[in-house]
């Protein structure tokens, strides 16, 4: 898994997201997403377009940095997530926290 910020706009920051968010990987993801947020950009963007498969702790990770935003007026949007990532996220009813969106721009323009 990799995380990097390929964008900044004020309290706003896009994440592209790479591989796999699993068991091993989540809790860095989750700590990289934290350091953001304590940086001041509580408005996240996370691009799925490079996520291949996302677990239930990479879902839990979701859930604390989205925890950690709302605490602090923010967001956390989700970009370019696959049909299955979104069909999981709309079984676990986690589409109602994290809207999702087709495109990055979209994302981050809203």
């Amino acid at each position: 898994m990799a995380a990097q910020v390929v964008r900044r706009n004020g309290a706003a920051a896009v994440v592209a997201i790479g591989g796999e968010i699993d068991v091993q990987t989540a809790g860095r993801l989750r700590a990289d997403l934290l350091e953001l947020i304590d940086g001041g950009h509580i408005n996240l963007v996370a691009d799925f377009g490079a996520v291949h498969f996302c677990d239930a702790a990479g879902l839990g990770a979701l859930v604390a940095v989205g925890n950690r935003l709302r605490e602090k007026g923010g967001t956390l949007r989700l970009a370019r997530v696959r049909p299955a990532q979104r069909r999981i996220l709309r079984i676990t009813r986690l589409d109602e926290l994290f809207p999702t969106y087709d495109t990055v721009d979209e994302a981050f323009g809203n």
